[in-house]
């Protein structure tokens, strides 16, 4: 774990700046960086949970979605939460909506699965929080590559890709 931030902190080991950490310096927006080995059987959330497991209940994934429209929507809800497509569909005023599906994911983004970050995709997309993360100061987010995930003060990465807060994922039963 190294500290960053616009100003580094800590000289550790050399990590190669991603699309999200240049925009949260850009703004002067202080993280986290935390590093792990990324596996194609262990990706996404629950993947870097249990790589990082004293951070678990914080790491939240990013998820990129595709109206009927065609128009791309992004949620970032818990590592170990299920997106609810119609509550999706519903925030983002779609009759329907999916996963945006792989093949397209870089090439709409900037960045591929296991590596998807909410901060500094090609285009600022809608984006949405589930609920769950009023309950923390800070979360942690992919920071755009595999096996590299930022710690952000919850507020301050709402408000850097103008997101909103909603419902959106199913209850637990």
């Amino acid at each position: 774990m190294w500290l960053w931030g616009y100003k580094m902190k800590h000289k550790k080991e050399k990590i190669a700046k991603t699309n999200a950490l240049r925009q949260l310096d850009k703004q002067k927006i202080l993280y986290i960086i935390h590093t792990y080995e990324w596996s194609e059987d262990k990706s996404g959330g629950l993947g870097a949970a249990e790589k990082l497991p004293e951070l678990a209940d914080r790491i939240f994934k990013t998820i990129v979605l595709k109206g009927k429209s065609k128009n791309l929507y992004v949620c970032v809800i818990h590592g170990e939460a299920h997106l609810d497509l119609k509550k999706v569909a519903k925030a983002c005023g779609e009759k329907n909506i999916d996963l945006l599906p792989l093949s397209e994911l870089e090439k709409e983004t900037g960045y591929i699965r296991g590596g998807c970050s909410p901060v500094g995709m090609k285009k600022l997309f809608s984006t949405f929080f589930d609920k769950e993360v009023e309950k923390f100061d800070k979360i942690m987010v992919s920071a755009g590559r595999r096996g590299l995930q930022m710690e952000v003060e919850t507020k301050k990465l709402i408000e850097v890709v103008k997101g909103n807060i909603v419902d959106l994922t199913m209850e637990e039963i």
